[in-house]
């Protein structure tokens, strides 16, 4: 079993995936510009990859006995492109400062697959914030 407070990150961290999976794929929708194809087409890879990692955090949640939740973090789109690039650039921060602690949390709880599930999360997640960082200098 795991302490609850694992459970209520990983509760949190399933509630930003489903955010950050329906704002990119919005926004690459709703992108305009010059750049908005070649962004717009990064956007779509990054919500569906965001949705995988909602989808491998739910059956984390299921094998302890919980149920994910359906909710997601609030979405906000942005009125432009660079307005959604720096909303997905904090959006990614605040999911790597997240899955920290869960690696740490579970770290100590002995939760080795939690950790490693989440250490492969969090390399994909700095590379969404690494690519958003170089969007946003040009």
């Amino acid at each position: 079993m795991i302490s609850n407070e694992l459970m209520e990150k990983l509760q949190k961290a399933v509630a930003r995936e489903l955010q950050v999976s329906i704002q990119y794929m919005w926004q690459h929708v709703l992108a305009k510009g010059i750049k908005a194809e070649p962004v717009g087409v990064l956007l779509k890879q990054f919500a569906i990859n965001e949705m995988l990692h909602a989808e491998k955090i739910a059956e984390r949640i299921s094998f302890y006995g919980g149920i994910p939740t359906t909710q997601p973090d609030p979405i906000t789109i942005g009125k432009n492109l660079t307005e959604m690039l720096q909303l997905d650039k904090k959006a990614e921060e605040e999911a790597v400062t997240l899955y920290k602690e869960i690696i740490k949390l579970a770290e100590k709880e002995e939760d080795y697959v939690t950790r490693k599930l989440f250490e492969q999360i969090l390399e994909e997640e700095e590379i969404h914030l690494d690519k958003f960082n170089s969007l946003l200098e040009e």
